[in-house]
């Protein structure tokens, strides 16, 4: 397939870039997110695609980005795309119409994001070294530090750069309602933030804005309980600062996501603080809905029960299977003894617990099916790996015209070139 010619403000990277224009009505804004894995699972199948493959739905984040864009244009707030969660920078073209620019969590992320998508970049990190501190000073808007000791550290390089940088304070304001423990950033002892007791305004001399990130996969109803808290304790010091980070974690394109209710909590903020920016830098909104991970059946055996032997890993293709740990949904699958014939789907690695889940469909499995797992655009390619020298999946991406676009394809050597 021939490649998409970039826009113009594009980066110059020789791989193809997704289209921008806008797809139709019907593609953007009234095709459901099950229908969208529909599609792209009969398009999979109907090109006999290789797998495992990473396949996207181009028109899929129009949808997601006029949900945020909207938001944006009637709140004045900015959303930014967490790099953390979504980097396929190929389709960086088409969001930048809808967001204000990236947020990333090293100096590898905000180099992506100045490189490939422009706009604003924001960078936080639980500590930053030296080297990565020069190095992000010029290629920064906004530096956000976790720790009271780093701001200390780093105060005169940064109010001394020639290009200006605006710096923040990471805060703790020891509430979250997180989906896991995993992800808790307020549990005892975390590392993350600033507690309101441990804050006096000598230490904040020069910090323009404050930052918390509790959210994970949740709600604006999570949101605005969240703030609450944020207020009470950190009221004096948001008096003084220019802007506002509300972090990640905001399922705002999700279907059953109050987005009303979102639009008054920021304007509540606001009346509040007239003085502030808002910023919103969710990752999940930005892809959720949008793609899937196609892989096919290699081997089927039984030990107690029917197995299913695939040629995607939980380990090492959707590693957030096993942290979180959850059990994904699959195309025209059912949960076990559902349906008429069950299955174990398991991985080709030689982790025992390198197990997907227990599944049923319809029909017996054959060698050579096509299992399509879906919403697999968000935190797999960002967190994939090599293990066993499994072979990375290949990412595609769906335009609205029904071609699947080839983006990348990976082999032995970009296994081999990590280790030596």
């Amino acid at each position: 397939m021939n490649p998409v010619t970039p826009v113009s403000n594009s980066s110059s990277s020789n791989f193809p870039v997704a289209r921008t224009d806008a797809p139709t009505r019907t593609d953007a804004l009234t095709r459901t997110v099950a229908e969208t894995f529909t599609r792209l699972a009969h398009a999979a199948a109907a090109a006999g695609l290789e797998t495992p493959c990473y396949l996207m739905d181009h028109a899929a984040f129009h949808r997601n980005g006029l949900i945020l864009k909207h938001v944006q244009e009637e709140t004045g707030a900015k959303i930014l795309l967490a790099q953390k969660a979504f980097a396929c920078f190929n389709l960086y073209p088409t969001l930048r119409n809808y967001l204000a620019g990236t947020t990333a969590s090293g100096l590898h992320e905000a180099r992506l994001g100045a490189e490939e998508f422009g706009g604003e970049v924001h960078v936080f990190s639980p500590a930053y070294t030296p080297k990565e501190m020069t190095q992000l000073l010029e290629i920064s808007d906004h530096i956000v530090f976790n720790s009271l000791s780093q701001w200390t550290r780093y105060r005169e390089e940064v109010l001394a750069a020639e290009r200006p940088v605006s710096p923040g304070l990471r805060i703790n304001p020891e509430y979250a309602e997180s989906v896991a423990e995993i992800y808790n950033p307020c549990a005892a002892g975390s590392r993350f933030g600033v507690l309101a007791q441990d804050m006096n305004e000598d230490d904040l001399i020069g910090i323009e804005g404050l930052h918390f990130h509790t959210l994970c996969e949740q709600g604006s109803d999570a949101l605005e309980r969240t703030l609450t808290h944020v207020i009470a304790k950190f009221d004096s010091h948001l008096q003084r600062m220019k802007w506002l980070n509300f972090g990640g974690g905001h399922l705002i394109t999700s279907e059953n996501y109050d987005v009303p209710r979102l639009i008054r909590v920021i304007r509540e903020v606001q009346a509040r603080y007239p003085h502030l920016q808002i910023y919103l830098e969710p990752g999940e909104a930005i892809s959720t809905g949008t793609g899937v991970l196609v892989g096919s059946v290699i081997d089927l055996l039984k030990n107690g029960i029917d197995i299913a032997v695939l040629d995607v890993s939980a380990t090492a293709h959707m590693p957030d299977v096993l942290e979180m740990p959850y059990r994904p949904d699959v195309e025209n699958g059912g949960e076990f003894e559902e349906k008429a014939y069950s299955y174990r789907l398991g991985a080709p690695t030689c982790l025992s617990g390198d197990l997907i889940g227990d599944y049923s469909f319809d029909k017996p499995l054959q060698i050579g099916d096509q299992i399509v797992f879906q919403d697999m655009a968000h935190y797999t390619m960002v967190k994939n790996t090599t293990f066993n020298g499994v072979r990375l999946p290949s990412i595609a991406i769906l335009q609205e015209d029904g071609q699947i676009e080839m983006v990348r394809e990976f082999d032995y050597a970009d296994y081999k070139m990590r280790l030596g």
